[in-house]
């Protein structure tokens, strides 16, 4: 017998459906039909092919509504917002947020710390793309688009990245001049620390700072990160620093 269960819920104002079927055959027809498809496996289809197939459970009858949202999200096209803040809503990023990255990334003092966006803006679009593809898919974070409530406009990025040498995970943001000095920057970092420590479950975090970047130094320093020790990246030298998660046991 064919296992299908078709979840409703509501999201954004409008009724959405999520399928769940353990058939392989039902599956491709749904997605055919435009439909989103979530895998139900179990020791009886484990023959069938289901390899095209980005999200697969073991248990149906006990998926979290917010499972659901973002399986549907992801199926469909639609960034997950990762979480609000009281005045920002940090969400992953689409190809439609490149145009404010590039009016908030003409600004000089934007690129004096950190590398700039492709010359293109299709190569960028591309690259985001990519990136919604290989890494939120694969890791389930990354860095993030984070967008004024009140406004509904783009003001900068923020998130978790790796580095390549590094064990840990590194902590990076934005926020566009228009935006700063106006403590936006410490509220979502915060956030995102927070999100790191429950969602993620970090041990630490790092981040690289150059030594002429005084205002990123002294907001990690709100933000509870110390001082590690030195180290080189290409033609630059930075200080490593590193925070640890205050909810961790010893």
């Amino acid at each position: 017998m064919i296992y299908l269960k078709k979840i409703q819920f509501f999201m954004e104002g409008m009724e959405r459906v999520l399928y769940v079927t353990d058939s392989a055959e039902t599956a491709e027809r749904l997605r055919r039909e435009g439909e989103a498809v979530l895998i139900y496996l179990h020791a009886g289809n484990h023959g069938q092919d289901f390899s095209q197939y980005l999200f697969a459970v073991e248990d149906p009858e006990e998926l979290e509504p917010e499972y659901v949202e973002r399986v549907y999200r992801r199926l469909k096209g639609m960034p997950w917002n990762i979480m609000d803040t009281a005045r920002c809503r940090i969400r992953e990023t689409t190809p439609e947020d490149v145009e404010d990255f590039y009016h908030i990334y003409s600004h000089p003092s934007i690129t004096k710390y950190m590398e700039g966006l492709y010359p293109e803006m299709e190569q960028e679009k591309q690259y985001v793309r990519e990136y919604i593809e290989k890494i939120y898919t694969f890791y389930g974070y990354g860095v993030w688009t984070v967008v004024e409530l009140s406004s509904g406009a783009v003001i900068g990025r923020a998130g978790f990245s790796g580095r390549e040498g590094f064990e840990s995970p590194e902590l990076g943001f934005l926020i566009g001049v228009p935006w700063q000095r106006k403590g936006y920057a410490q509220e979502v970092c915060e956030a995102v620390l927070d999100y790191g420590w429950a969602a993620l479950e970090f041990e630490q975090v790092q981040v690289l700072v150059e030594p002429g970047n005084i205002p990123s130094l002294k907001l990690c320093e709100k933000l509870g990160f110390k001082y590690e020790k030195n180290v080189s990246l290409k033609d630059r030298e930075c200080r490593q620093l590193i925070i640890k998660n205050p909810w961790h046991r010893k």
